[in-house]
C-alpha cells in the first residue's frame, strides 16, 4: 500500500475504462499516482492533471523516464484547454478520482485532517486566495448555517454557526485542532466513530475549492472529449459529488449521448475498507459515449 496515497476502486476503474494498446485516456485528478501507473501498466497513454504541487513534483519523479505519462499543473476544470494545449485528442477514456488523497489528509499543514493540528487552510490548489480560516472569519451567522447545511447537510449547523461566531469574538479561529474542538462542544454526544466535525470539514474544503461547481462544469467538457464508445469513470466521496455524476448521466442518457453503465454505483468490497478506512464513503459511476 503506498503511504502516499492508496488509490480507491482501482481495479474497478481500470476494468471499466476498458484499457487499450495505444490509447488514450486523463487521469483528471492525478494525485499519489497510482491510477496513472495502472493504466500505463495496461498499455495506454495518459495525460495526467493536477493542481498540488507536491503531487506534480512527485509525479514527475516517479514518471521521468516514462514517455507515455504527460503530467501538467492544472485544474481539471479546464479539461479542454489543457488537452488542447497537450495536443491529446481522441480520448478513449478520463477518470475523476474526486476528494483529497491521503497525503493531503495526513500533512498538517494543509489543513484538511481533524486528526492533526495545522493551520486552517484547505487549499488544494495554494494559488486559491482564499483559506478556510477566511471563510470562519468573514461569514455571518446565518451564512455559516448555510454553508453547513448545503455543503455538509449538517442537522446541528445552526448550533455550530453560532458557536463559532462566539469564539471567533474571543480570538480568530486559525487551526484545525480549535475548530473541531469548538464543533464537538456544539453537538450532542455520539457513540459514532465518525468524528462531530467531519461534516464541517467537509463544508469549508468544498466551498474554498469550489469542489461542487468544478464537477458541474466539468463533465459537459470531458463527454466532448471523449470519441465514440469512449467512458467516463467518477469516483466520488461524498452524496452532494454523487447526486450531480447521476444527475448528469441520467441526463446524458435521456438525451440518447450514450448509457450509464453503472446501474447502482460501485462501492468498494469489505475488503478495500479494511485495508484502507478512506474508501468507505467511496461511490464509482460509469458512462459510455455513443
Amino acid at each position: 500500500m503506498d503511504s502516499y496515497h492508496t488509490s480507491v476502486l482501482l481495479q474497478e476503474a481500470l476494468e471499466h475504462l476498458h484499457i487499450q494498446q495505444g490509447k488514450t485516456y486523463i487521469d483528471a485528478t492525478f494525485g499519489g499516482g497510482g491510477h496513472t501507473g495502472a493504466i500505463v501498466a495496461q498499455g495506454g497513454t495518459v495525460l495526467a492533471l493536477d493542481v498540488d504541487e507536491e503531487a506534480l513534483s512527485r509525479g514527475n519523479e516517479m514518471f521521468k523516464n516514462e514517455e507515455k505519462v504527460t503530467l501538467v499543473k492544472g485544474n481539471f476544470k479546464d479539461i479542454d484547454k489543457l488537452a488542447k494545449t497537450n495536443n491529446v485528442k481522441n480520448v478513449s477514456g478520463i477518470l475523476f478520482d474526486l476528494g483529497v488523497s491521503g497525503h493531503q489528509f495526513d500533512v498538517a499543514e494543509r489543513g484538511f485532517s481533524l486528526k492533526h493540528e495545522g493551520p486552517l487552510d484547505m487549499r488544494m490548489d495554494a494559488d486559491l486566495q482564499v483559506k478556510a480560516a477566511d471563510l470562519l472569519a468573514i461569514l455571518t451567522k446565518g451564512e455559516l448555517y448555510e454553508l453547513f447545511t448545503k455543503f455538509g447537510e449538517e442537522r446541528f449547523a445552526y448550533a455550530i454557526a453560532n458557536s463559532i461566531v462566539r469564539a471567533r469574538q474571543v480570538t480568530p479561529i486559525t487551526t484545525t485542532i480549535q475548530l473541531a474542538e469548538i464543533v464537538k462542544r456544539s453537538v450532542p454526544r455520539s457513540s459514532s466513530p465518525i468524528h462531530p466535525a467531519t461534516r464541517v470539514f467537509q463544508a469549508l474544503r468544498i466551498a474554498v475549492n469550489d469542489e461542487l461547481g468544478v464537477i458541474r462544469d466539468v463533465l459537459p467538457k470531458a463527454l466532448r472529449l471523449l470519441e465514440s464508445g469512449g467512458r467516463i469513470v467518477v469516483i466520488s466521496f461524498h452524496s452532494l459529488e454523487d447526486r450531480i455524476v447521476k444527475q448528469q448521466f441520467r441526463e446524458w442518457s435521456d438525451k440518447g449521448l450514450g448509457k450509464t453503465i453503472t446501474k447502482k454505483p460501485l462501492i468498494p468490497t469489505d475488503e478495500e475498507i479494511a485495508q484502507n478506512s478512506r474508501a468507505r464513503s467511496a461511490k464509482m459511476r460509469v458512462f459510455e459515449k455513443i
